[in-house]
Formats: C-alpha cells, sequence, structure tokens
C-alpha cells in the first residue's frame, strides 16, 4: 500500500506493513478488517498499532459520482477531531482498492449492542445521546451534515465510549441557509425533508435521526418501521409513530423523542435544547457504563444512582425483550442525486 496524498509525493516514504485480522463489517461500497502494523515494529509511544481498515474496491468507484463521493469522506472526515468522532489516520491505495485507516472501536457499533441486548434501559440511553448530541454539535460547527446518523454508525470503544463514524454520506455546507437535494441515508432514519427532496434539506436531518436513535434504543424497533419501504415513507412524511404499550418509557423520554420527530423542521429541536432538555439534566449522565452492558443490562444499584425522577422516567430493564425487534435487519443506504 502506499500513500496518495497528493501533498506528500515529494517527502521520503517508509514502506509500513500490515496485517489483517477479522472482519468488521460491510457496507454498500466496502468492507472493513481489523489490522495490525508488522513491520516496522517500533512505533512512537502514542501511535497505536491496531487499526480499522476500511476496504473500497475501484470497481466500485468507476463512476464519476462514487470517486466524488469518497474523494468528499476522506476531505470530510479526515478534518474531524474531537472525542466523540473516530478519528481518521491515514489513506491509501493499490491497483485494486483504496484503504483508509481508522481509530478502531473494540466493542463493535450500537447496533451489534441492539442486536444482543434487544434495548436498553434508560440510563444507557441517556449516556448514549448525550455523547452522540455532543459528537454532532462539534460535526456542525464545522459546518458538516452527517446525513446518516444510525446504530450501524455509532461505535463503541474499549472503555464504551461512543464514536460517531461512516462520513460516506456527508456534506460539506458552504453558507448559511444552503440545502442539498441529494436523497440520502438509511430508510428508517430518513427526515421528512430527505423525501420531499425539492425542498432541499439542512442540519436538521440530523436532529431528526437522533430522535429515531433514542427511540431505537428503548424500544428494539424504529418508529416508522413497517413491511414495506413505501409505508414507512407514508409514516415518515406524516409522523406518524407511537410508543409500544410493552415497554415502560419515562416521560422525559418521551418529549424528547416527540421534539426530535417533529416533521416541521422549524419546530423540532435543535442540539442545544436536545443538551438543555430534562432527559439530559434533571439527574447526572454517568461517566462511563460498565463494559459488563454489552451482554447485560447494568445492575439494579448502578442504575438507581443515575435514574430520572419516577414521574419523568421509567425503567425498562425488566420488560421482556419485544417480539418484534428487528434492527438486526441491514437497509440499504440510498444514495439517489436529483
Amino acid at each position: 500500500m502506499k500513500p496518495v496524498n497528493p501533498e506528500d509525493h515529494d517527502l521520503p516514504r517508509k514502506l509500513i506493513t500490515y496485517a489483517r485480522g477479522r472482519f468488521l463489517g460491510k457496507g454498500g461500497f466496502a468492507k472493513c478488517y481489523e489490522v495490525k502494523r508488522v513491520q516496522p515494529i517500533e512505533t512512537e509511544e502514542h501511535e497505536s498499532t491496531t487499526w480499522a481498515l476500511k476496504v473500497v474496491p475501484k470497481a466500485n468507484l468507476t463512476r464519476t459520482k462514487a470517486r466524488q463521493k469518497l474523494t468528499s469522506e476522506i476531505k470530510i472526515h479526515r478534518s474531524m477531531d474531537h472525542e466523540h468522532v473516530v478519528r481518521f489516520d491515514r489513506y491509501f491505495e493499490d491497483k485494486e482498492n483504496v484503504y483508509i485507516m481508522l481509530d478502531i472501536c473494540t466493542n463493535g457499533s450500537l447496533s451489534d449492542l441492539i442486536k444482543r441486548r434487544k434495548r436498553l434501559h434508560e440510563v444507557e440511553t441517556r449516556y448514549y445521546i448525550y455523547q452522540l448530541v455532543k459528537a454532532i454539535q462539534y460535526t456542525h460547527s464545522r459546518k458538516v451534515i452527517h446525513r446518516d446518523l444510525k446504530l450501524g454508525n455509532l461505535f463503541l470503544t474499549d472503555r464504551m465510549c461512543l464514536k460517531v463514524g461512516d462520513f460516506g454520506l456527508a456534506a460539506q455546507v458552504f453558507y448559511q441557509g444552503e440545502k442539498k437535494r441529494t436523497v440520502c441515508g438509511t430508510p428508517n432514519y430518513l427526515a421528512p425533508e430527505v423525501l420531499e427532496a425539492n425542498g432541499g434539506h439542512s442540519y436538521e436531518v440530523d436532529y431528526w435521526s437522533i430522535g429515531v436513535i433514542l427511540f431505537t434504543m428503548l424500544n428494539g424497533r424504529p418508529p416508522f418501521e413497517s413491511s414495506e419501504v413505501k409505508q414507512t415513507y407514508k409514516k415518515i412524511r406524516a409522523g406518524a409513530f407511537s410508543f409500544p404499550e410493552n415497554v415502560a418509557i419515562g416521560t422525559a423520554a418521551k418529549d424528547f423523542i416527540r421534539r426530535c420527530l417533529t416533521v416541521d423542521t422549524a419546530k423540532r429541536m435543535n442540539l442545544q435544547e436536545m443538551l438543555d432538555h430534562d432527559f439530559l439534566t434533571l439527574v447526572p449522565i454517568p461517566k462511563q457504563i460498565p463494559v459488563s452492558t454489552l451482554v447485560c443490562p447494568p445492575a439494579t444499584a448502578f442504575c438507581k444512582q443515575y435514574a430520572l425522577p419516577v414521574k419523568s422516567a421509567m425503567t425498562n430493564s425488566n420488560m421482556s425483550p419485544s417480539p418484534m425487534g428487528s434492527t438486526g435487519i441491514r437497509q440499504k443506504r440510498i444514495y439517489q442525486h436529483m
């Protein structure tokens, strides 16, 4: 593999060898693997020896739009520097593939977590949502809309810290009031204004997705999920969803979700309003979640420390898994330029 950064062409190069490890996952255009540095062995003290390697076959980049999309992803992601955003390390290419090296998040994604646990305790969701909001507050400050926030793109480090990844559909905003008109995202997480492409969309699509993510973590399934995509879109356009009767959710969490899933973008809750909302402010948020929660709910004693008042929140740790939970089903991302 050799570096393809044109800015580095005149610099001396050193051959580095990596060994490919376990398969981590795949998306529409790429596969991701764990890789370890094997030569040279010596590294700087602060440098990692293990990464996540995103492999994009050049066969998938024959169309101009596909190449432009990858170039945009690299440019946007490498500019990010935040504790809750997956760190971009470097990129390379050979005759067959383009390789993007990222900091590895050893505990997988929130999608993996929901597949194992079915749904999360409200205390856990407050912990993750707070970190997610802080991450998106940062990306928006950099004038970047993520546009594909979902459980599968939210990753967990060895210390259970949430990091936002996959900027494949992200868009840079170049001037105030600019609207994007590319229909893209994952069906269950799409904001209504994305479906109405003529009007365009902006930062508010990420606010909507945060509401979908919270609902899904608490219930085990997305709010607008249907057996047919057309029906899902119809429900999204109408903002038609309901909370399952078999899952106890606190009033603060319900209000947070409703205010995110508001069809009118002018009335939709923004990031600062989320940070000021009772759901995230009434009681302290845990500084860290136990690693054991990867496979089982947090201990009752732990939850009591951070639980919202009874009138504002009801725990759901003892509820049985929803028979309708289906977040394990892979949904293809949409990318259609209009």
